[in-house]
């Protein structure tokens, strides 16, 4: 059985001061179920991705609130998978419906992180990495990443102006869906390069930022889809994946192995293979991240991700568009919203509806959503028929 996704909603992201976990949350959820033209009546379950709401709020049990806030009984289930979270949650949403479980379900990732200070951030966030053994001796998420960048460069001669293209190339697309991208401006080479060292190599603009926002999808059964929508876009493919939580028992610092197996699975599922697919969007919370997708999702070969960045082939136009929504890095990483935005971006691409961004002829696309340093990963796949 397909899985079609019908209905989009998404809240802007950035400081958002003036809102609430929940008032984002059911921002998010009224757009996306107005989107499909259903009413909340019609939904069987909901899935909200979730990594800190407990630590930054004060609110667990996100689940049962956004059940609340749409004044249902029906099942509603929290998923956590640090910044993977938002696609974990889309997983099981996919499932329970193929499944024969539930015909309609709603799929949704919030975040609230920007009412905090940034230490105490970078404190909850590495509880997505081995607290015993990296957090607790000082490491951070920047610092985590910075050591990848530092081999990828040792091993494979990447520069740190080929970082930099990923970040221009993601601010650039963001000028194109200013209503939703935290920093929807254009920046240069050189204003990578020079901006705030955080871990060398990696400066201010190599990293994405702390960020609020949600976003929320309708998935339902593909013989319902057409009743609601006249462009259903239907989910293909799905995979999983696992690695170590601490660096330095992975066999490399330059591959994450659980994209490999992950996009290998989805590939599978999906009956695709990489050269199939038209448009898509990475985890790139460091720029680095993204030269590593590239390679680990079979669009170039190992440890030619930063030449194949920095030659154009990912910008809109070309041979593979990637992050047209501005990315984690300029669109903003709320990170338990992260997963589901990807898939919002790509079905408005196959959709035909993501505007000056639009990818022409797109029908296949993919997205990669990382959890911490690569311990999870999930890579779903998309087409419209």
């Amino acid at each position: 059985m397909r899985v079609a996704a019908i209905g989009l909603g998404l809240t802007k992201f950035g400081e958002l001061w003036n809102k609430s976990l929940r008032d984002i949350a059911l921002e998010a959820g009224m757009k996306a179920i107005n989107d499909a033209n259903i009413g909340s009546s019609d939904l069987d379950a909901m899935f909200i991705g979730n990594m800190s709401a407990g630590r930054f709020c004060g609110q667990e049990h996100l689940g049962a609130l956004v059940a609340d806030q749409a004044g249902l009984s029906i099942p509603s289930t929290r998923v956590e998978g640090a910044c993977a979270s938002g696609s974990l949650a889309l997983r099981q949403g996919l499932f329970s419906i193929m499944s024969g479980m539930h015909d309609i379900v709603f799929v949704g990732g919030a975040e609230k992180m920007t009412d905090i200070s940034t230490e105490f951030a970078t404190v909850g966030l590495m509880g997505a990495a081995d607290e015993e053994w990296e957090g607790f001796h000082g490491l951070t998420f920047p610092g985590l990443y910075a050591l990848m960048a530092r081999r990828h460069m040792h091993d494979f001669g990447t520069t740190h102006e080929q970082l930099a293209a990923a970040a221009v190339k993601n601010h650039h697309n963001a000028t194109m869906n200013a209503d939703v991208a935290q920093y929807p401006f254009e920046i240069s080479i050189d204003k990578v390069l020079n901006s705030t060292m955080i871990a060398d190599p990696l400066t201010l603009l190599d990293c994405s930022p702390l960020t609020d926002g949600a976003a929320a999808i309708i998935l339902c059964r593909e013989d319902l889809a057409k009743k609601y929508c006249d462009t259903p876009v239907y989910v293909t493919g799905s995979g999983q994946a696992s690695d170590t939580l601490a660096l330095h028992d992975r066999a490399s610092l330059t591959e994450l192995k659980a994209t490999v197996d992950a996009s290998k699975a989805a590939y599978k599922m999906a009956g695709v293979s990489s050269k199939e697919i038209d448009v898509c969007e990475v985890h790139d919370c460091f720029t680095i991240a993204e030269v590593m997708a590239t390679e680990d999702l079979g669009f170039c070969k190992k440890g030619a991700g930063g030449k194949f960045i920095e030659d154009g082939n990912t910008q809109i136009g070309s041979k593979i568009p990637i992050n047209t929504s501005g990315g984690l890095k300029a669109c903003g990483h709320p990170v338990g919203a992260t997963g589901i935005k990807q898939a919002a971006e790509i079905v408005a691409q196959l959709r035909g509806d993501a505007g000056k961004r639009q990818i022409d002829g797109a029908k296949t696309g993919m997205t990669h959503n990382i959890g911490g340093s690569g311990a999870t990963c999930v890579v779903n796949i998309f087409r419209r028929f």
